[in-house]
């Protein structure tokens, strides 16, 4: 009897044990669907980036062909400009000697031009008498032209110097 009552205690325990065993069986189908549930997200999830990734590879390409492109246009931008700014210099340089042959063209004429004698005040206009404009050569009226001229010249010459300090003589 003592053998019988261990035999059926031993089959309680072992009973009571695939209960456990049988409920975590369970447990684990149970979790077993939300694992493929999880599994197929993720896949799904992963073509999704594949996509993705693919579009920005076309796009990356896309971008680097505009950017080539446009670094092209660019260059052949700066070019232009360089030649342009380079013409400039030559046309300016060409005025700056024109203007140079007026300025020794007007001290020339000055030099020899002779020296207009003062007119007669009216006796009405005894203030104009001491006017000094009065009494300067002929030429001295022409000189504002000379200095106009080569104010003008000073001037876009020291525009272009302004220019070039800001571009950094990358046009030169």
């Amino acid at each position: 009897m003592i053998i019988e009552g261990l035999v059926a205690i031993l089959l309680l325990v072992t009973i009571a044990y695939c209960w456990i065993l049988n409920s975590r069986l369970q447990r684990l189908r149970a979790d077993e669907e939300t694992l493929r549930a999880t599994i197929s997200e993720l896949m799904t999830a992963t073509e999704i980036a594949e996509r993705a990734i693919l579009g920005l590879k076309a796009t990356a390409n896309e971008a680097d062909q505009s950017l080539g492109n446009r670094l092209s246009q660019a260059e052949k931008m700066s070019n232009a400009l360089a030649a342009q700014v380079v013409k400039g210099e030559e046309v300016f340089t060409r005025i700056s000697q024109i203007a140079e042959a007026a300025s020794r063209s007007s001290v020339h004429r000055e030099t020899y031009a002779p020296a207009p004698q003062p007119a007669a005040m009216p006796a009405h206009m005894p203030h104009m008498a001491a006017s000094p404009a009065m009494h300067e050569p002929q030429a001295r009226v022409r000189a504002p032209r000379a200095d106009d001229i080569r104010s003008a010249a000073a001037e876009a010459t020291a525009r272009l110097e302004q220019f070039r300090k800001r571009s950094g003589g990358t046009a030169a």
